[in-house]
């Protein structure tokens, strides 16, 4: 079942159930899909949801910092609950030795030895680990291998 196809059943599920959170969290991220579409004028493919909806959770995770630093836990509450909503439909996320592993197997495979051919091995790891790593952590770990 195509990722789509999920968020417009559980959709369904959430009216049935009378769940609003969790149905405000779907049509927001069914809505953020459908924007998407028509910015980038393509159809909506589960590495693009993907894409999508892991956006939505780091802008939520960073909301919920600053509504912490502020003293509104209310609201930090409030985006808590809309992460843990959307973060049902991302893939599972790789464990440390995991990354550790693709980040040297990228590395091999593109032939990197300095910090110029970074771009490289971040095209390589960008497909594979959208939405299952925070892809700002990964940089910084190539980083450090490759100034190693």
């Amino acid at each position: 079942m195509s990722l789509l196809n999920q968020l417009k059943d559980e959709m369904k599920n959430a009216m049935r159930a009378k769940d609003k959170v969790r149905l405000g969290v779907i049509r927001m991220a069914l809505s953020a899909v459908k924007q998407a579409e028509i910015d980038h004028k393509t159809e909506a493919t589960d590495d693009n949801i993907i894409a999508v909806l892991t956006k939505m959770v780091k802008q939520r995770k960073e909301s919920i910092k600053m509504f912490t630093d502020g003293g509104r836990d209310d609201m930090a509450a409030n985006e808590s609950a809309e992460v843990v909503v959307l973060e049902e439909f991302l893939p599972q996320p790789l464990t440390t030795d995991e990354i550790a592993q693709l980040i040297t197997q990228a590395i091999a495979d593109t032939g990197a030895a300095s910090m110029a051919d970074m771009g490289k091995v971040m095209g390589v790891l960008k497909p594979i680990m959208q939405g299952k790593a925070d892809l700002g952590a990964v940089s910084g770990q190539v980083r450090a291998q490759l100034n190693a």
